[in-house]
């Protein structure tokens, strides 16, 4: 079990459980954070690039992120950082699509000065065809190991 930064290395993987989409939370999500036709009316929808409703970006995200959480990777560790490198929505997410998430360590960087570590998983969400539709790379801040010669 992961419970601190030392644990982790380098490739290792997660995945998550699935989350199904559907046309209420995709209007519901965009009409609170992401007001704009394409998300909102399907009439609408049918007229623009996206051809269809699509969630909001940033929907995906949040439905990402707590795929993410509720996967804990880092155990009793939260999910916490200072950033997000290389964030990127590939395609749009659609009513009905299920979505799971997998991530790989890809870098480690233990503190010099502190009782901690940075870690970086890149994770990925799919839909239910495999399609990459949406990738973050979190720098998450874990704690180390404490050192029985100092406790």
């Amino acid at each position: 079990m992961i419970e601190w930064f030392d644990d982790l290395a380098l490739g290792m993987r997660f995945k998550t459980s699935e989350v199904t989409v559907t046309t209420e939370d995709i209007q519901r999500f965009a009409a609170e954070f992401d007001p704009q036709p394409f998300h909102l009316d399907e009439a609408a929808a049918e007229k623009t690039v996206f051809k269809g409703l699509a969630a909001s970006g940033w929907h995906t995200a949040a439905m990402s992120m707590r795929l993410c959480v509720e996967a804990r990777p880092f155990g009793p560790q939260p999910l916490m950082g200072l950033g997000v490198d290389d964030l990127r929505w590939m395609m749009p997410v659609r009513p009905g699509d299920i979505l799971h998430v997998e991530g790989e360590v890809v870098e480690l960087i233990p503190s010099r000065t502190k009782p901690q570590g940075l870690a970086k998983v890149k994770w990925t969400a799919y839909n239910q065809r495999g399609e990459a539709v949406y990738t973050f790379t979190p720098i998450a801040i874990l704690a180390r190991r404490p050192d029985p010669a100092t406790a």
